[in-house]
């Protein structure tokens, strides 16, 4: 009987050529997107006049692929061996649609239906990137590295969060909300060369028995695992009520607290710091508790500090300091949701078929973030932005039942796939 290797810690992986290129390419891009992330609802707010329907229609636009094309692109990317040239392609291409957004701002006809339609195009190539990211990150990491893996990703994404927004509110600023969007375009065109640089081996799906997989296999392949089927209800709630929130966070922090874009930037990179300390003890919590109790306070820890922000209330420092704690204690919640999700989900799944899970993961779990947002809108304007913020807030925190009554508190080590 073989031994499984010992997991490696975080500074080993980091030696690691192929992993390095794979990571950098990560923290490169991901601090371009929390740039855009500040500057485009701000270029729709503050530049265009979006009303709070307009926000929820912007936010919608980028995330209505993952509805429609993520089993499709699931398929087709598992079919594929160089799954890391489709992750170059999408950057390029991303690059090049982020160009337009500043062009058209220059030239003084810059229309919301613009921005749409340019944040719909840059969703869909998302799509194809992030279900190709999937396999590429097996082929690059080893099993028993999955958690110090997405440790290091995931600190990656916390540190975009914290330099992304500071530097993206100074931007708008300075420059005016559609040229703070040149640095995205620099990070995409950054993340792709930084994966050219790496080979690691990768395979396509085998044919099985039947011929290839259908598009629906993946879904077939979730729901029949209990542990994917529950944890991916229990995130999906989560993101269908956070995305009602976040459609109308800028709007609502803007106009009704009147926080400036360089203050809110200011608040959301330093409170980002708490997603840094997420990444940084997750690893130290599982080996603790068990993956299985971490994820099941993940699913509380990041969506109840929220509530602090409809909370909000008196003097411009009380306020501040609400607002910091509320994204603070998230972003850390965050962390050890998405570390311990993400380390389950692929070590649950047959290397061979993650891009095809994938992608029916994000046909449900993305699929229902531009409804939260569509839905966002339409209570922002029917009951109001404020009561929007608390249905938002408390209706994330019910994801935590679904894992509660599944078999994910009682484990302790990553499943078999």
């Amino acid at each position: 009987m073989t031994t499984e290797v010992p997991p490696r810690p975080a500074a080993a992986l980091l030696r690691d050529r192929e992993f390095r290129g794979y990571w950098s390419a990560h923290v490169v891009s991901l601090v371009g997107d929390q740039i855009s992330l500040i500057a485009v609802p701000l270029l729709a707010v503050l530049t265009i006049g979006a009303g709070a329907a307009e926000m929820g229609y912007l936010t919608a636009a980028a995330l209505i692929p993952n509805l429609f094309l993520s089993l499709l692109a699931g398929a087709w990317v598992d079919r594929r061996a160089a799954k890391r040239k489709v992750m170059i392609g999408a950057d390029l291409g991303r690059a090049a649609l982020l160009t337009v957004v500043p062009v058209l701002a220059f030239a003084g006809v810059l229309q919301l239906w613009h921005l749409c339609a340019v944040a719909l195009a840059i969703g869909t190539l998302t799509v194809f990137y992030e279900v190709a990211d999937g396999s590429l990150f097996a082929s690059v990491v080893r099993r028993p590295d999955y958690i110090a893996a997405n440790s290091l990703t995931n600190g990656a994404r916390a540190m975009s969060y914290v330099a992304g927004p500071s530097v993206g509110g100074v931007l708008v600023q300075v420059l005016t909300a559609p040229f703070a969007l040149v640095a995205d375009v620099l990070s995409y065109l950054g993340s792709a060369v930084l994966l050219t640089r790496i080979a690691p081996p990768e395979n396509a799906a085998p044919a099985s028995e039947g011929g290839r997989p259908g598009i629906g296999s993946g879904l077939a392949f979730v729901a029949r695992s209990v542990v994917l089927r529950q944890l991916l209800l229990g995130v999906t709630v989560i993101n269908l009520f956070n995305y009602v929130f976040h459609a109308m966070l800028i709007f609502y922090v803007t106009t009704e607290l009147g926080v400036s874009p360089g203050l809110l930037g200011t608040i959301l990179g330093i409170a980002s710091l708490g997603g840094l300390v997420g990444a940084a003890v997750t690893g130290t919590l599982t080996r603790r508790f068990g993956i299985g109790p971490v994820v099941v306070l993940g699913y509380v820890a990041f969506p109840l500090p929220l509530v602090l922000i409809p909370l909000a209330d008196g003097s411009r420092p009380v306020v501040v300091g609400m607002l910091l704690a509320a994204e603070f204690l998230s972003a850390l919640g965050v962390m050890i949701l998405d570390i311990g999700v993400g380390s389950l989900q692929t070590a649950a799944t047959p290397v061979s078929r993650l891009a095809l899970v994938k992608g029916a993961q994000r046909t449900v779990n993305y699929g229902v973030r531009p409804i939260g947002a569509l839905l966002g809108g339409l209570l922002g304007e029917l009951i109001g932005v404020h009561e929007t913020l608390w249905i938002g807030a408390v209706g994330a925190v019910a994801g935590v039942l679904f894992v509660a009554f599944s078999p994910v508190p009682r484990m302790r080590e990553l499943p078999t796939a």
